[in-house]
Formats: C-alpha cells, structure tokens, sequence
C-alpha cells in the first residue's frame, strides 16, 4: 500500500475523532489541500498505453455499484446497460466513503477483483478520481483503454480537477450540457452516453404503506441535505407551494422527503408553514424501488433545481406517469420538455462565493417561483391539462432514453476504439 493510500485510509477511520478536536472547516481545507497535490502529480503518471489483445474484449465497470445513493443508482444503470448491449463485462465494486449504506445487489454475480478485459470504464466523480487511482493502483490503469464516465453539474469544469484527465485516454458523460464543459478543457474524447432509466415499482408500497392520504392531490420533493442543498433548491419549492394553496385549502398536500440528518430543517420547515395541517415529512431510508413506488404513488413532483448533471428523479418520475415541474436549464432538458413537463423559467445568476465545489463566478439558475406556483394550481385543478403532460412525459421520455439508442451508442463507441487502436498499432508496426 502507498504511503498516500494508507494516509487517507487512517485520516478517513479517525475521522470521528478528529472532527471532535478539530474545527470542520479546518479538516476540509486540508484534505482539499492534501488532495490537490496529489491531483497536480497525476500528469507524471506514467500510465503504459492501451494494448489490444493483451487482455480480452469486454468492459470493466467500476464504481459503486452496491451504494444507495445517486451515484450508486447512475452505475447500476450504466451495468443495465452493458448487460443489455451483449458486450462482455465484469464489475468492480469501488467506492470512497464508508458511510454509504450498501443495500443494492442485482447485480453481485458480475462482481470481479481480477479485471479481466481490455476497457476500463470507471464510474467515479471527478473529485474522487484521484483517491480512487491511489487506492486501486496504477496497475488497474496499465495496458487498458481507461474511460471516465463523469457527472457536473455547471458549464464550467472546476479547475483542480482537470489535471485528472491526463490518466484517462476519453471521457463519456450522460448529457451534453456536461460533455460540454468538459470540452472546454480537454481535446480528448468527450461521448455523451444517456442512462436508460428504469424505474420499476412494487404495488405494496402504496399510500398507505407510506402513511399518506389517500384523499389529497400530493406534491412532492426529495433532497439530501448534505449534498448541496443550495443547488436543489428546496426552498423554492417550499415558496412556491405557499405560494399556490392556502393553509385553508386542505385538498392539497406537500410530501417532503429529506436525506440526512434531518432535525434542524424539520423545524424550520413547521415554522415556514405555520398553520398548514397537509406536510408530511419522510425522513427513513428507503431502498430504490421504494422510492420509484414513491414518486408513482404521489401526483406532481417538484424539482426547481439550480443545475443537475443529469436529473434522475425527474427521469423516474415521468416514467412512473407522475408529471414533473421542473427548472429548465441544464442537463434535464435533454429528455423533458415543454411538452412532456411544466418547465419553469429561470434567470441565470452568478455565485458570489463557493459553495462546495461550485465555484464564485461560476453560473446557475434562479428558477421563477411563481411561475412554479401556477404550474401547481394548474395541475391540480385541470384533470385535461394533467393528463397530457402525463401520457407525454411516458412517450418523450422512452423514446429519448430507450434501452436500444443507448445501447446501440454505447457498442458502436466500443468498436471504434479497438478499431482505431488497432489500426494505430498496426502503422506503428509497418514503419
């Protein structure tokens, strides 16, 4: 094990003791610190160049694939995929954190240590790129054709992340507005290769099982509060449900689903919506066909998001007929439209400070809350205008995101990198 690996193993194991004698902020300042020179040391990596024939045809998944998280559910989909295209893989089971709750395994019986083909596609977000090349070794890396697939969120890539591209030969993403900014700063392959979503239900999970109403026309929003909560904006939301119903009106509810330590935003939430007898809080962990059931079980969801890198819950509930309201900017409107969704408008504002990763300077978008209200009044009150977006969502969208596109995409990028490898090799030996 490498000095730098067994640094981060030991600093992420004493975490909880450290944040006890150590101020946060200090602690993340330094990790950041510690990891950006790590990131600068990548481009003297001296990664051996793909070789064609030394390893077998197929693709290596890598991530964490078992996680009950965004990212988990993006690489599930991503092996979905490869099992559909017919093309050989396996999977490494990857990931950074030890928090994550692994609780996902359809797909355990790919698992594999040994890496057997030729194409390394490594499911990893850029900002823990680094720390997964240290901790699986330049090994992994050598002799294969080594493919980032990456999610962002803005149009413009961080900055000290980019020294992370000089250990990958092309990079695939799930949205041009992301391949888009990672354009910018590299002329290496950039492929947008879309998620097939599935998003499949169990009738048991119905209203009653989640101790909703049955009787009221139910809204819902969904975010972690330890992951940006700035760029998922649920405040906007909140106002614009306030904005729409009265606390009199006890036809309607808001069904508000929050990751994470909770407390905090509960009580103020009680306090935003003083009077108001129809919020129901969701606060436990639920598996992911829980949350499908969720989003098809409710009548509108909510995401008045500032940017995304993709869109997921959007995605899941408009193939489960639940109409979405929805910011439209950035990579959702890839596979929802006008047509297919209640799209509201946006003004795009500049960051005074950072927020994360998110950088001040960097652009997002400022979705009009009361359009949004309207978008409510009227989905709930025009049973016709419902039902179009309704039956449009579940067209566009199998038609934008299907199984065969995706696929046919993905092999066709495949072929073309042995193809091109194979022809470079074979000019090399001729000379």
């Amino acid at each position: 094990m490498s000095v730098s690996n067994l640094v981060i193993k030991i600093t992420d194991a004493l975490k909880p003791v450290l944040v006890k004698i150590i101020p946060q902020e200090y602690l993340s300042r330094a990790k950041k610190a510690y990891m950006n020179r790590n990131t600068t040391k990548l481009k003297d990596a001296k990664i051996a160049p793909y070789k064609p024939g030394r390893y077998a045809e197929g693709i290596n998944l890598i991530g964490s694939i078992q996680a009950a998280s965004g990212l988990g559910q993006s690489s599930r989909l991503v092996a979905a995929e490869l099992e559909a295209s017919g093309m050989p893989y396996s999977i490494k089971e990857h990931h950074i954190s030890e928090q994550l709750s692994m609780t996902e395994h359809e797909f355990d019986a790919k698992f594999s240590d040994e890496l057997p083909y030729d194409i390394n596609l490594l499911h990893i977000n850029a900002h823990e790129f680094t720390v997964s090349y240290m901790q699986l070794g330049k090994q992994v890396w050598d002799y294969r054709y080594n493919i980032a697939f990456w999610l962002w969120e803005l149009e413009e890539f961080p900055a000290e992340w980019i020294d992370c591209i000089s250990i990958v030969d092309e990079i695939w993403t799930p949205a041009e507005f992301v391949s888009n900014s990672i354009r910018k700063v590299t002329d290496k392959p950039v492929h947008t290769i879309p998620y097939h979503v599935t998003a499949p239900t169990d009738d048991k999970y119905d209203r009653a099982y989640f101790g909703l109403p049955e009787d009221k026309f139910l809204f819902l929003m969904m975010y972690d509060n330890g992951s940006m909560m700035e760029r998922k904006n649920p405040l906007g939301t909140l106002e614009a449900f306030k904005r729409a119903f009265g606390k009199e009106n006890d036809e309607v509810g808001l069904v508000i689903k929050i990751s994470g330590n909770a407390k905090e935003d509960m009580e103020k939430i009680r306090e935003f919506f003083d009077g108001y007898t129809n919020i129901y809080f969701m606060t436990e962990m639920l598996t992911k066909i829980e949350v499908n059931s969720l989003l098809r079980d409710v009548d509108v969801f909510v995401s008045l998001h500032r940017a995304e890198g993709f869109g997921l819950g959007m995605a899941e509930a408009m193939l489960n007929g639940t109409p979405c309201i929805a910011t439209n900017w950035s990579a959702n409107t890839e596979f929802m439209d006008e047509k297919s969704a209640c799209m509201v408008d946006y003004q795009l504002i500049e960051l005074t400070e950072d927020i994360g990763p998110f950088k001040a300077g960097n652009r997002w978008a400022d979705a009009d809350v009361a359009q949004a209200a309207e978008y409510m009044k009227r989905l709930y009150a025009d049973k016709a205008f419902y039902d179009i977006i309704k039956n449009n969502a579940l067209s566009h969208i199998n038609e934008v995101l299907s199984e065969e596109r995706i696929t046919v995409m993905m092999r066709e990028r495949v072929e073309a990198i042995r193809k091109e490898a194979k022809e470079a090799l074979k000019k090399n030996e001729e000379k």
